[in-house]
């Protein structure tokens, strides 16, 4: 079997944050901008993370929403790490059951032999849109796939991955082309190596096959708050050591936005509120502007998710946002922390991630 080193896996802390920080980006498309503004906005951000230390820089796979433009995760990775050296690049995550296993390894294989020991391939099981955008992707009526056919999928990958279908398997000649990339330790031993998997959740399913399994599990804090303690306990009871990990590794997905004024901070995320509002009543569209939502009125329905929604968005100055920051790390014990810094302008998300790196001293260029 081909493993990743957990040493690849674990972050190192960099300044004074509690844990490990790194990036989850959604590659947002404020109202007046474009896609093209968007993915430009993806390459400064990914050159300051990895300028200013932060640790990964995750791209998510979403569909048939204006507002996001990372559709095509692996098409973006192999754009950004054109544009970088070391920082770590992944799927925050590929929806596997949009996609057959072989295309996935294929896609990750090309990205690790572009960029050896620096590629995440993190797993989704929801199809990250609606029913009607899943049956076009995947040409199939199969839309509520049950709960064991992920796992399947997942054996699957692995085994293209590894490139170890054993005798007698239907796929036992067929190989993902580039497939494991030849690493050389520093004592000079060479070893077939791929990108780690780690499993994406907002739920106990996948919190407990990634323990099971001895994978690294990411959840989807950012959306699913309420879940996140009891899922990561699930994820720590039913961990199996494994040749991936010899302990538990779980990041967390954070909403955080820093700005240099609190009050800009309160209008940024009201904005993200109000297209959270469209895309959750079925119009998604590009991310409005603070004075639009300004202008909106708000339905007593709307005004109650748009609280729990910010409820769980960590946002104001650089100090505000430390400060909510380590006391999310403190609850639930995350061993590291992915910021995804949502606004309208682009220019305010870099400047979101380089205030939280000033607060936490992580070092500079």
């Amino acid at each position: 079997m081909t493993s990743a080193p957990s040493d690849e896996i674990r972050g190192t802390r960099q300044g004074t944050a509690p844990v490990p920080l790194s990036v989850l980006d959604l590659v947002t498309v404020g109202a007046g901008r474009t896609a093209t503004q968007a993915l430009r906005t993806s390459v400064d951000i990914a050159r300051l993370a990895e300028a200013r230390g932060y640790h990964r820089d995750w791209v998510a796979e979403h569909h048939s929403m204006p507002g996001v433009a990372s559709s095509s995760p692996a098409v973006i990775l192999a754009h950004l790490a054109a544009h970088t050296q070391k920082i770590r690049l992944g799927s925050g995550g590929v929806m596997l059951p949009n996609h057959a296993p072989l295309v996935i390894a294929e896609q990750f294989g090309t990205l690790e032999a572009m960029a050896p020991g620096r590629i995440d391939l993190g797993l989704g099981r929801a199809p990250g849109t609606d029913g009607a955008t899943a049956a076009a992707l995947r040409r199939t009526e199969r839309l509520n796939e049950g709960a064991d056919d992920f796992p399947e999928q997942l054996a699957e990958l692995t085994r293209f991955l590894d490139d170890d279908f054993p005798d007698g398997h239907p796929y036992a000649r067929i190989h993902a082309v580039p497939g494991p990339v030849q690493a050389t330790s520093p004592g000079g031993v060479q070893s077939p190596h791929r990108p780690p998997i780690w499993l994406l959740g907002s739920s106990g399913f996948s919190a407990r096959l990634a323990g099971v399994l001895g994978l690294p599990f990411a959840f989807a804090h950012h959306f699913s708050p309420q879940n996140t303690i009891p899922a990561l306990d699930l994820y720590r009871e039913s961990f199996k050591p494994s040749a991936v990990l010899d302990a538990p590794y779980a990041l967390i997905g954070v909403s955080a936005l820093a700005t240099d004024d609190e009050k800009e901070a309160r209008r940024q995320v009201m904005a993200m509120a109000l297209n959270m509002v469209r895309l959750r009543t079925g119009r998604p569209g590009l991310v409005p502007t603070p004075e639009e939502a300004e202008a909106h009125v708000f339905s007593p329905m709307e005004r109650e998710f748009i609280d729990n929604w910010n409820s769980n968005v960590i946002h104001g100055t650089a100090d505000q946002v430390r400060s909510g920051l380590d006391d999310l790390a403190k609850r639930t014990g995350a061993d590291e922390l992915m910021l995804t810094a949502n606004a309208h302008s682009g220019e305010l998300r870099l400047r979101s991630y380089e205030l939280v790196a000033d607060a936490y001293g992580l070092p500079k260029p």
